[in-house]
Formats: structure tokens, sequence, C-alpha cells
């Protein structure tokens, strides 16, 4: 292990970590900082037992995982997304015995907390125990060595050519190993430069509701030349681009790997001017197995394995990779022999691997054929029209599709046809309905934008009895939600195509409606009766809501608006419709259903906040400080809507339930109403 590791600090010296405003080192200060965690860590864990990390992207985060390194104890990375309960399983399992949190008060900026868990067996040789959420909800703690950790680093720069290391943008969430062997180590190894910057500060303050525009931004701004992404991450940025219409020239390697990459989407990537590389790999090989060649021109494979591994296909299609694999889990040591992926794939004349689905997930239909629903959803998700899908059909005659669109106009029945042109007959679409948007917000995806059907199918085939109570309040608001986002005044605010003047008339409505808030949610508190979870949760509204309204009256003013003025004003008739039917479910209806509300204006406040204030400031050139509703209520409602999703699936009166459903569809038109009558003129001029 310890010439595998001094292999890696040879070449530290060359490289820097540039970590914004905050601080900025070379290699050598980089390896000074490290040595010195790892002798605290030494003297601390005297029992050799893991390390949990819970930091977020920066210097602290480097520091920590090359302290590890040196210190021989081995690293259990937390991602930032884990909820509490899979943080306090992966300690536990791995029997951690101490957790690296960032404290500025303690050395190196890191504080290391002793926590209690029993001890566990790890197999000899790990160095990094990746927990990863995969198909389940428990994590499963992979374990891997250094020595395989590192040299699938160096496979990637071998691949990628040493002479291209430039700046490297961390984009993916701390503890992704993905990031931590391909992008942090490979850029060590090339003696380039490693942009480590917090979450929040490059759009991922939520990681599963990205603010695009703020990462094409840094990317730009940071002269960034490589970054990692995930589908979700890359279509996301193509959307920016070609909404902007502009490019990042200085980008000169863009990898993609964690999920299918529908090849529409590849396409219009290169057409944004993204230099987009498929890969493929799993935890259990270390991350990275296959990564395209430059300029490969067979879109839609993932490349040639790397030289320390080799990849064989087995009879019935699985794909097998040879080399060096993972030492076992958390319990559980392994024999090194080769890795049975559970994916279905084939190998081209040329070598490339070709990925065709998961072999638990492949259909046999009544007709006895076999089909592979990944390789349907990927022809589906070509459409324009469909923006996600899963297909089902085992045992059964045809194949049928859960659709998620953009745009509840889209013509879904042709988008299907011309999909179904492009497939043999038996692997025809025959009948499909539209769904809520699949999200790891609500279990229907894994982190790394993989479809979770199990939980999709719970969802949307077992009956509503089963059903959690906030996913069906998302199923049955999906039609009205869709109406709202189609409203075109919200679509150019999400893009920032709107001009000022229409940025001020949106908060004059808000501040009407807003300063009805606090009041509403005192009207219902007196109207709930004795029920304690729900008089809890209003009050900390409450307190949390108070003076909202002067904070939008601020930014009126920093936006170069009249606020004086927009107090006095009369809200717009679509305004005090919404406000007086809200006030009327309260005071003469159920008064739970006012909880139908804030669904609503908290799930488009988190929209707006996260994608729209970052592209109207920087399309009309306004300070933060115009923002400071809408950047406050980003993060804020962000919790308050997984406070509210456990709030509600704790109603258990039908009632209620339908009280809060009714609520909701209403508000989703009175809200699409309110922005509706912001006057189309004033886009016209901005554009």
């Amino acid at each position: 292990m310890t010439s595998t590791i001094n292999s890696l600090l040879g070449e530290i010296s060359g490289a820097r970590i540039d970590c914004g405003l905050r601080s900025s080192m070379c290699g050598g200060e980089l390896l000074a900082r490290a040595r010195s965690l790892a002798h605290r860590l030494i003297g601390t864990c005297r029992d050799g037992r893991p390390v949990a990390v819970a930091l977020d992207q920066g210097l602290e985060n480097c520091v920590a995982d090359l302290a590890l390194l040196l210190s021989g104890l081995p690293a259990v990375p937390l991602p930032s997304f884990f909820t509490p309960q899979q943080r306090d399983h992966a300690t536990q399992a791995a029997g951690a015995s101490v957790i690296l949190t960032a404290s500025p008060n303690d050395p190196d900026g890191i504080s290391v907390h002793p926590i209690a868990t029993r001890d566990a067996f790890i197999p000899e040789e790990t160095a990094k125990i990746s927990f990863t959420s995969g198909s389940t909800g428990t994590p499963k703690g992979i374990c891997l060595s250094v020595g395989h950790l590192l040299a699938v680093a160096q496979s990637v720069v071998d691949r990628i050519g040493k002479g291209n290391a430039g700046r490297h943008l961390a984009l993916l969430p701390p503890g992704i190993l993905l990031e931590n062997v391909a992008g942090f180590y490979a850029t060590l190894l090339a003696g380039g430069t490693y942009v480590a910057l917090p979450q929040a500060e490059v759009g991922l303050a939520h990681p599963f509701l990205p603010d695009f525009a703020k990462m094409v931004e840094v990317i730009a701004g940071e002269h960034v030349s490589s970054v990692i992404l995930v589908p979700e991450y890359l279509a996301g940025i193509v959307t920016v681009l070609e909404a902007a219409d502009v490019r990042l020239p200085h980008l000169t390697i863009v990898a993609v790997g964690g999920a299918h990459v529908p090849p529409a989407m590849i396409d219009r990537a290169l057409a944004a001017g993204l230099p987009v590389r498929q890969g493929y790999g799993l935890t259990e090989c270390g991350s990275v197995v296959t990564l395209e060649d430059s300029g490969e021109s067979a879109r839609g494979s993932v490349g040639r394995p790397f030289d320390h591994n080799s990849i064989t296909i087995a009879p019935d299609g699985e794909v097998i990779v040879h080399g060096p694999t993972f030492l076992g889990t958390v319990g559980a040591p392994r024999a090194p022999t080769p890795c049975a992926t559970g994916d279905i794939g084939r190998i081209d004349n040329q070598g490339r691997l070709w990925i065709e689905g998961r072999k638990s997930n492949r259909i046999i239909t009544s007709h006895g054929r076999n089909v592979s629903p990944e390789w349907v959803e990927s022809v589906l998700l070509g459409e324009d029209a469909i923006v996600q899908a899963m297909v089902t059909g085992e045992g059964q005659s045809s194949l049928s599709a859960l659709i998620v669109s953009g745009n509840p106009d889209t013509d879904i029945e042709a988008a299907i046809a011309a999909a179904n042109s492009r497939l043999p007959a038996y692997a025809h679409v025959q009948s499909w309905r539209r769904v809520a948007p699949f999200s790891p917000a609500n279990g229907q995806l894994t982190a790394n934008g993989r479809l979770q059907r199990d939980a999709i199918i719970r969802t949307h085939f077992h009956g509503e009895d089963e059903m959690p109570f906030f996913e069906r309040l998302e199923k049955e608001t999906l039609t009205a939600r869709n109406c709202l986002a189609a409203t075109p005044q919200l679509m150019a605010g999400l893009t920032g195509d709107i001009s000022r003047e229409t940025y001020i008339a949106y908060l004059t409505q808000a501040y009407h409606h807003v300063r009805h808030t606090v009041p509403l949610l005192k009207e219902t508190l007196a109207r709930v009766g004795d029920r304690p979870e729900l008089v809890s949760a209003l009050e900390e509204y409450i307190a949390e809501e108070t003076g909202h309204e002067a904070w939008i009256l601020g930014d009126i003013s920093e936006a170069g608006g009249d606020a004086q003025l927009a107090a006095a004003s009369a809200p717009n008739a679509a305004t005090q419709a919404m406000i007086d039917h809200a006030y009327d479910v309260v005071r003469n209806g159920n008064p739970v259903g006012f909880f139908g509300m804030v669904y609503v204006l908290e799930g488009t406040s988190v929209a707006l906040a996260t994608q729209g204030a970052s592209a109207v400031a920087r399309k009309l050139d306004l300070p933060p400080q115009a923002f400071t509703y809408l950047s406050s209520h980003g993060s804020l409602d962000q919790e308050h809507m997984k406070g509210l999703a456990t709030l509600l699936d704790g109603f258990d009166d039908p009632a209620d339930q339908q009280a809060v459903i009714d609520m909701a569809n209403r508000m989703f038109d009175l809200f699409g109403g309110l922005f509706a009558s912001i006057p189309m003129g004033m886009l016209d001029a901005a554009a």
C-alpha cells in the first residue's frame, strides 16, 4: 500500500487545489496539511477503525481524503444527499470510530468527533468504504483498496492524456466515488488544478434541484476545462446553453456516466459545443471501467475498457469485468474474482462496449419475447415531447409506459407513434399514461438518475390506499401543475427572459399575496382544533414567514422600483381571487385544506429561486439585494417541502386528504392566473 500511495504523492507537487476566494494552494502545501491531519487521526483513532467523512466540497475535503490515505485508516465518505437514517446506517455498519466535519475553530478547519459504534469486520487492505444507495434505501458498504482506486485514476489519465490536465471542477456531490477517483485523484496524478467549491456555490445547494444557470456561470467564470456529469446535469446544462445561446469554449472534456444517456441528448450536447465522452463503471470496480476516446464516431457506446481490466459477455448477455475488483462488503470479504455487473451489453468489432439494459429489469412478454426496458425507454426519450419514461409489460401481450412530459399540451400519442416506428413490433408501446416527474426526492430515482422501478411500480400500479398521501397529492395535481408550468410568464421567468418592469410587476403581486400568509396561518391555527402535529407545524410556519412582505418591498427598491407605490397599489384581480379563495376555504370549509396552498406556493418558489433568480439577475444585471425574497425561499422552502411531505403523509382522514388535493388543484389554477395577469407586453419589451 505504501508504494502505491507514494506513486500518488510523487505527482502531487505539480498539482493545485483552487477553492475560490477561500484558498488556493500548490500540491506541496496540500500534502503538508494532509500529513498534519493524518498525524492527528493516528493519535485519535488508535484502534484503527474507519473514519466517517461528512464534508462539503472544498479544501477540507481534499485534505481529509489524502490524510486518510496517509494514515492507513479506512474512509467512509457520507454523500451530502444521504438521509440522516442512511448516514447513521453507514457509520454504524462500518463501525466508524470518529466523524470528520467542518469547523473553522479546529486545526485544518476540520473537527474530529468520536461516535459510538460497534466494531465491524473490514476486509484487509480496505482504504475506502463506499456506501451506495443502489436500488434500495439501505446503503451497502463496498470495500476498496488504495491500489485499485489509484489504478483506475491512472487509467483515466492515460486514456485522456496527461497533456489535457487543466482545471477540473467538482460538480458531483462529495462522497461520490466517481468524482473522487476520476476527478480528484486523476487531476492530482496529471498535475492539473482541482477546483473544489462548496456545492451551494456551483448551483447545487440542493443536489436534486440544481440551478443549471448558476452551474454554467461557474464553469465559464472559472475557465473550467473538464467536468464529470450524471445525465441529469448534462441535460440541464445543455438546456441552459440552448436557451441562452452561449458556449463554454474552455471545456475540453465532459465525461458523462452513472446512467443511460439518450442518443438525442448526446446529439444536442454536441450541437451545443460540449465535448461529451460517455463512460461506464460501477462502485465494485472502483468507479470507471470504460471511457470513450476523443472524437469517437459511434455515439451511444460507452467506449473501450481501460488497460488494467477487460470485459467479456456471458452467454445470457451479462457484462463481466475482469481485473481489480472490490475486496468485499463490510462483514463479507470476497476472493478476487471477475465481477458480474448485472448489466446486459455487447462488444462491437472495434472493442467498444454498448450497454443495453439491466439483467434484472428484462421483460418477458406473453409472446415469449425478451425486451430490455432501457432500450425502449431510450427510443422514447429520443422524442422531444418525452422527458422521462418507464416501460413495463412483464407477462403481458404488449408494453406499457409511464410518461413524463415537460408541457401538458405536447402530443404524447404522436411521440410514441414516432418512437414505435423505430422499434420492432414486439417492442411497441401500446398503452401509456402521463405521470408526475420521477425524482430522488420522491424516491423514484437514484442519486445518479437511475429509475427506482420497484418504487415507481408501487406508486403507479398499486391501489391508492397503499400510496403515501404526498405521492397521491403529486399524482392527482399533475395536470394542474403542468398547466401552471406552461404559463408563458412563468416560463420566461425561469429562463431569465424578462424585463426589469416584469420582475417588479411579479414582486408587486407577490407582495399582495405574501402579506396575507401570516394572517391565513393564524386563522388556520385557530380552526384546526386539538391536533398537536398541525399546531406545531403552523406555529413554526408563522415564526418563519413573519416579515417576508417587507423583504419583497426591499427587493422592489433594489430593482429600481417604487416600493411605496407597490404597497399602495391594488392587487390584480387574479391575485385577489387567489387570496379570497384561501380565506374562504379556511373560514367556511375544511381549514386543513390550507396545506394545499402551502404545497403549491412553496413548490413553485423553489423552482423560481433555484432556476429563475440567477437567470434574471444575470440577464438584468441586478444585485443580490434585489433577490432577497426568492433566494431565501430557495433553501428555506426546500426544507419546508421535506417537512410538508412528512406532515401530509400523516393525514389519514379522507376528508382532510381531499381538502388538500382540492385546494392544491385550485391554487395551481389561481396562481397561474396571477402570472398570466402580468402583461405580456413587458415580456415583449425585454426580448
